[in-house]
Formats: C-alpha cells, sequence, structure tokens
C-alpha cells in the first residue's frame, strides 16, 4: 500500500476522526472507502456511456442449436 499526505483543517480531521471512533473505524478506513467509491465512479461512468453508445447498434440474428454451439 502506498502512503499519500493531505491537508485539512485541524478541527474537521479532528471531528472526522472522533466520528470514525464511534462508528468503531479509523479515519485512515473511511478515506479508503471514499477513494475506492470515488474511483469506481469514474469506470461506471465509462461504462455508462459506452452502453448507451452501444445501444441500438447491436443486431441478434438466428439463434444457434445445441449442435452447433457444441461443434469445435
Amino acid at each position: 500500500m502506498q502512503n499519500i499526505t493531505l491537508s485539512a483543517d485541524a478541527t474537521l480531521i479532528a471531528t472526522a476522526r472522533q466520528r470514525a471512533a464511534e462508528e468503531n473505524t479509523t479515519l485512515n478506513a473511511q478515506f479508503r472507502l471514499w477513494l475506492e467509491s470515488y474511483a469506481r465512479q469514474s469506470r461506471l461512468q465509462r461504462f455508462d456511456e459506452t452502453m448507451a453508445e452501444l445501444q441500438g447498434k447491436l443486431q441478434l440474428g438466428r439463434k444457434f442449436t445445441r449442435d452447433e454451439m457444441n461443434e469445435r
């Protein structure tokens, strides 16, 4: 795991640490959850954009029989 340094208001950090302690976790653990969620949003947005772009472009052909699907 890689370390990073962040800057924030001391009162804000203290309040966040207190809330994390009340939730039986750490500020570090909460930040990791937020960072993961933040990174995932970007991927989900790209997925949604790709799916919207492909909407209507897929043309379904005939259905293959079981024998045709199992041919090698």
